[in-house]
């Protein structure tokens, strides 16, 4: 893919897009029949938007291009780390906030940001040295 074809903020919609796709099928296939709560489907959607917003910075990024020249078990582990802690962080907070009795939006909001933010951490925690140089 040639990633100048277009901008970064451009890939990041297509990506997000293509992942809402997935997991929307995943959640009408798989979650709706095996009878999960309507309130837990944004888990899903979470788990994998995750890995879109966290790798497009190191394949985008002229800077962190060295990030891919990791062995291939590392890179699927940090794969697997975004997507555990993406469904585990969102998970966590849906269930203490979801009998609260919030709008649908207002949990999905809060549950978006604690898995995202498990899910960046334990990327971060697993590739300090990627971001060393960026907090100047």
């Amino acid at each position: 893919m040639d990633k100048e074809s277009l901008p970064r903020w451009g890939w990041l919609l297509i990506g997000l897009f293509g992942m809402v796709l997935v997991a929307e099928l995943l959640n009408f296939y798989v979650f709706r029949p095996a009878g999960v709560p309507q309130s837990f489907e944004v888990i899903p959607i979470i788990t994998a938007m995750a890995p879109v917003l966290i790798f497009i910075g190191p394949w985008y990024d002229e800077e962190r291009q060295h990030y891919w020249e990791q062995s291939q078990a590392h890179i699927v582990g940090d794969l697997l780390f975004v997507l555990v802690g993406a469904a585990l962080g969102s998970a966590i907070v849906l269930a203490a906030i979801v009998t609260i009795g919030l709008p649908r939006i207002v949990q999905d909001i809060l549950a978006m940001g604690g898995g995202f933010m498990l899910s960046w951490g334990l990327f971060w925690w697993r590739n300090t040295a990627l971001y060393a140089g960026t907090l100047e």
